[in-house]
């Protein structure tokens, strides 16, 4: 293997504000702790926490870096202490605290995965941060069972494919909500029962109408705000609600007697604060019943668009204009 540069390209956040605050700058390489392993990244997920990061309001976890990126594809390269060298040259991806937009990156070697046949290294980088989250948050948290009604708001958002996908392959009957017919069409192709355009439907109103009044079993919401209480309303006897954002903030007031009427359990998460031992079990997780999927071609990433490192300032403002379908992703090599 060749011998590793000094310095790399990195993507830094010179302060906090919109995209373009976003600059390519040289870094030196990570230094590996023990069980880590140092990735040459060849493409780089695009996600949500990425903006609220560059925008001052999600800082990274303790001891992780300061570059943001939480999910990677490329080539290990280096070994920290602990790792066998069986995994010198391997082609993965991974889940990171922090440092994906760069062209090295460090990763415990437990929140690691081999790439699924048939995948580019863009498809395998739009993987990890989405699927470990949809994962844990509605089949582990959530408890999805099939032949349950489950409701993903954002449906065309990289969460909302796929959690679209992953409902619809355990069996579930799924509903999304999107702004746009364009985006409504997307999320029944990928596999949705029932698309809701919230521009122009009440998404309380049709869904009760599409389950004939029973409502929906599991709502994924990562709107917040208004919605909290209208998920309430929404939801069925017994039902539970998953919140893993606030796109419309954290604060509002509600009519507690609703969850107590339904019996309903609204809990939520969020992933990169949680340990390597953690995420180490959604990995195992997911290699054994995802990875199958994927391979078989059941379930797949969706792809909006691809930047390179440099631009990703423009990666940024696309996500921000809300018009992406699918995962956006940067292209390091």
């Amino acid at each position: 293997m060749d011998a590793l540069p000094q310095t790399m390209t990195a993507v830094a956040i010179t302060k906090p504000g919109g995209p373009k605050v976003l600059v390519a700058e040289e870094r030196p390489l990570p230094t590996l702790k023990a069980g880590e392993v140092l990735i040459r990244v060849h493409a780089a997920g695009v996600n949500r926490p990425d903006c609220l990061q560059r925008q001052g309001g999600y800082p990274p976890p303790p001891g992780a870096s300061d570059i943001p990126g939480l999910e990677v594809a490329g080539e290990i390269v280096a070994l920290g202490e602990g790792v066998g060298q069986d995994m010198l040259g391997r082609s993965v991806m991974a889940l990171v605290p922090g440092g994906g937009y760069a062209g090295y990156c460090a990763a415990h070697v437990t929140n690691t995965l081999p790439i699924p046949a048939g995948l580019s290294m863009e498809e395998a980088a739009a993987i990890p941060e989405t699927f470990f989250t949809v994962w844990h948050n509605v089949f582990q948290r959530g408890g999805l069972r099939a032949g349950e009604r489950f409701m993903v708001h954002g449906g065309t958002s990289g969460i909302g494919t796929t959690a679209i996908q992953l409902a619809k392959a355990f069996g579930a009957v799924v509903i999304a909500t999107a702004g746009s017919a364009e985006k409504c069409a997307a999320c029944v192709t990928l596999g949705a029962d029932r698309a809701i355009d919230y521009r122009s439907e009440d998404f309380v109103k049709a869904s009760g109408e599409f389950t004939f009044g029973a409502g929906v079993d599991l709502i994924l919401d990562m709107v917040g705000g208004p919605y909290i209480e209208r998920n309430w309303d929404a939801a069925a006897q017994d039902g539970r609600i998953v919140q893993i954002a606030f796109l419309e903030g954290p604060r509002v007031e509600v009519n507690f007697a609703k969850l107590m009427m339904k019996r309903l359990t609204h809990t939520g998460s969020t992933l990169r604060p949680r340990t390597v031992e953690f995420k180490a079990k959604i990995a195992d997780e997911l290699q054994e019943q995802v990875w199958p999927l994927i391979e078989g071609g059941k379930v797949r990433p969706v792809m909006d668009s691809t930047f390179a490192l440099h631009d990703a300032a423009l990666a940024h403002e696309r996500i921000e204009e809300s018009g992406h379908i699918g995962k956006i992703v940067l292209k390091a090599v």
